[in-house]
């Protein structure tokens, strides 16, 4: 592009600075006024074109969309589900955890989350399976690291009570498609077998951003997750304030972050930062506290709740839900 200018151009302004006037005649004569012109206005176009292209550019690299669920998780909101349901529902009859069909079930009786388990088979498909082997959960044996899902779909899913059904170990890339359809939020929790980039790799393939929640555990794994989905909304531990000063020295936007506070009852001063941070906090009460409520009463769920928990991650759902809403 600057071959026109400097052909054109740089030989009149030197014949003008020296006043050659005899030799910038030619310049002049009117068979080259159209040739001058004509130049001039490719030159013109050519910076058009070249400042839209980086325009656009600029465009693309710098614009970036958060999940919806960034705006939605947020204190001062409120109008989010304050029920996560553990692994997908557990302790129900002829409904096994990580399975479908269960979160189906679920989901026609309350309003909730779902926190599931994802692992990857031999040939590289993420499934959903919370324990290593698939021994306890299927009427098969074996690693799940170690079998196809070929060989996974051969299987039944077991309930908790031991009973045999019909539900087969369902694929991620299903359960986000269905979750997306119905905007039933996950909590994704990552196996050994893993890695973040390929449950993100998923996401993103599925179009799920707005549907899903990546779990991590310390404030390493929750910095690799933010620099990998920065648009994403994370779950982060945070079960005291020498925790959360960590994950704030860590530099991660509150904005991308749901702080998980335990399976036991924090100080009320964490609720307190917590919520002066906007950020809304999840106790897990799955084991010994939904135990407490089930043998004191179904009303400790509220007693939480007014202390500053905003979400209860439980193995009682159903339970939790009526006793606080």
């Amino acid at each position: 592009m600057y071959g026109f200018f400097y052909s054109t151009f740089i030989p009149i302004y030197t014949l003008l600075k020296k006043k050659d006037y005899f030799n910038l005649n030619p310049f002049l004569n009117y068979n080259f006024i159209p040739l001058l012109m004509k130049r001039i206005l490719l030159f013109i176009l050519l910076l058009g074109l070249l400042g839209c292209r980086q325009s656009n550019t600029i465009d693309s690299t710098s614009a970036t969309t958060n999940s919806k669920l960034i705006e939605v998780f947020k204190v001062s909101n409120g109008n989010f589900p304050n029920i996560s349901v553990h692994r997908g529902g557990k302790g129900i009859l002829n409904y096994p955890e990580n399975c479908l069909e269960t979160i189906q079930y679920l989901n026609d009786s309350i309003s909730a989350m779902y926190e599931v388990d994802v692992a990857q088979t031999k040939d590289g498909k993420l499934v959903l399976m919370h324990d290593n082997s698939v021994d306890r959960t299927t009427t098969g044996s074996g690693l799940v690291s170690k079998l196809t899902y070929n060989e996974l779909e051969k299987f039944k899913l077991i309930d908790d009570y031991g009973n045999i059904t019909n539900y087969k170990i369902p694929l991620f890339s299903e359960v986000l498609e269905r979750c997306t359809e119905n905007n039933v939020i996950l909590t994704i929790d990552l196996k050994r077998s893993i890695d973040q980039k390929t449950v993100v790799k998923a996401i993103r393939e599925a179009k799920a951003e707005d549907i899903s929640i990546i779990i991590t555990y310390d404030v390493e794994q929750a910095k690799t997750a933010y620099n990998l989905a920065p648009d994403l909304l994370l779950s982060v531990s945070a079960r005291n304030n020498d925790e959360f000063d960590r994950l704030i020295k860590a530099k991660i936007p509150t904005q991308n972050v749901l702080a998980f506070t335990g399976t036991r009852l924090s100080h009320l001063s964490l609720y307190k930062r917590l919520h002066e941070e906007n950020i809304v906090c999840i106790l897990g009460t799955l084991g010994n506290l939904d135990r407490q409520a089930k043998a004191r009463g179904d009303e400790l769920y509220k007693t939480w709740q007014n202390k500053g928990v905003d979400i209860f991650a439980t193995d009682r759902p159903i339970q939790a839900f009526n006793a606080i809403n």
